[in-house]
């Protein structure tokens, strides 16, 4: 079980070397955010590689845009307002 933990936290700490761009002597920086990921991925028997990008709230739905020939159609449509 300790190994396995262990190699997790490797995996974890090299992975974000890489997403920092590879930095020099950050090592135990590295270390110690990876061992704080997987020790709070482990208390919330969560892991980041299975979770899944968070889904848009169902009302946050872009529209597609319309049809260049519908905008077309409405903008002739609109009666003009009387001027006052």
């Amino acid at each position: 079980m300790a190994d396995d933990r262990q190699e997790r936290i490797r995996n974890r700490a090299h992975k974000i070397w890489q997403e920092e761009g590879q930095p020099a002597g950050q090592h135990e920086r590295h270390w110690h955010q990876a061992t704080a990921d997987i020790d709070r991925e482990d208390a919330t028997g969560t892991s980041s590689a299975a979770k899944k990008p968070a889904k848009k709230a169902t009302g946050a739905v872009k529209a597609k845009a319309e049809p260049k020939e519908a905008k077309a159609a409405k903008k002739t449509s609109k009666p003009k307002k009387a001027a006052k």
